[in-house]
């Protein structure tokens, strides 16, 4: 089983189309954990989010999907339950339980074939891929496979985005995970240094950025091209922290900072950005804890999918440039 080391429970798998270019990743955590979720941007597209405000009766969910193809992505969800209720697990009734299963996608249509995927076929196959128990893929994977940055100018100045997962922990057991799905409109920024390192380029061919928030500075509007909303970043915080849904919404709050520090600009109307948090209940902490943990493990792991990803077609990577 795909498990993460530290934290008992939860599984991580993916599945992808390599001709329409998208995909899924699901993180499972059948036996039912605390969630919270924070949301950014103005172009989000959602299922069952209602189940992680606090005002919700449900306390636990069983999955969380992150999936591409926009509103068709969505479906992906009920591959996920699909296998959660064949291996009974979920809320309520014994002989038909219903799994939680919070689902966000990422638009990924502008760059493989023009075809609408069985995204409740790739839910249920990266719940298998979850349970198989080799190690989690990075780059261009699951959720993460169709993934672009920078695209002030459109898609064919644009690079290649992708999946990357880091982790935090500390001496006393607590661990802390987090998963970035990263499709951003804007530039992808080292936090250290502020060098861009991925992001909208000068021209189709070239290596040179054009450095997005620098043109807005300059007063520079978008002409927008078709497929303009091709945005949203998705982020999971995974830890074995002991959280209720009150203090999982606020740690995915301030995971948000991580976007901030290295999406240059984050949030904007054309991104659906938002945050998870999935918490085993096991160590007794102080949320604000899990929170800068967190936020350090996401800026890391926004890296990493940004660095590990693979060039398709012609959007390249940073490996290749």
């Amino acid at each position: 089983m795909a498990e993460l080391k530290g934290i008992r429970g939860v599984y991580i798998g993916h599945a992808h189309d390599n001709e329409i270019i998208t995909g899924v990743t699901v993180i499972l955590c059948p036996g039912g954990f605390s969630a919270g979720i924070d949301i950014r941007g103005s172009a989000t597209s959602t299922r069952q989010i209602d189940s992680l405000s606090t005002n919700h009766l449900i306390s636990k969910i069983h999955a969380v999907c992150l999936s591409g193809g926009s509103a068709y992505g969505l479906g992906a969800g009920s591959g996920v339950m699909k296998f959660l209720k064949d291996k009974r697990y979920g809320f309520g009734m014994k002989e038909l339980p219903v799994p939680i299963v919070p689902t966000g996608v990422i638009f990924d249509l502008a760059i493989g074939k023009r075809e609408i995927c069985d995204y409740e076929t790739l839910g249920h196959e990266a719940c298998i891929d979850a349970m198989d128990g080799r190690r989690i893929a990075e780059g261009s994977v699951g959720a993460g496979m169709g993934a672009t940055v920078g695209k002030f100018f459109g898609i064919e100045y644009a690079m290649k985005g992708g999946m990357g997962i880091s982790k935090r922990s500390l001496n006393d057991g607590l661990y802390v995970y987090a998963i970035a799905v990263v499709n951003c409109f804007g530039d992808v920024v080292d936090p250290d240094t502020k060098r861009i390192i991925a992001g909208a380029r000068k021209t189709k061919s070239g290596k040179r950025f054009a450095n997005t928030y620098r043109l807005y500075l300059r007063g520079k509007k978008r002409a927008i091209p078709p497929f303009s909303h091709t945005n949203t970043t998705l982020g999971a915080i995974i830890t074995n922290a002991k959280l209720d849904k009150q203090q999982a919404t606020l740690v995915s709050r301030m995971a948000q900072a991580a976007v901030v520090k290295t999406i240059s600009p984050a949030h904007t109307i054309y991104d659906g950005d938002m945050i998870f948090t999935i918490a085993s209940g096991e160590i007794e902490t102080d949320p604000h804890i899990v929170g800068v943990l967190g936020e350090e493990a996401l800026k890391a792991a926004i890296l990493r999918a940004i660095n590990k990803a693979a060039s398709i077609g012609n959007i390249p990577s940073v490996r290749s440039l």
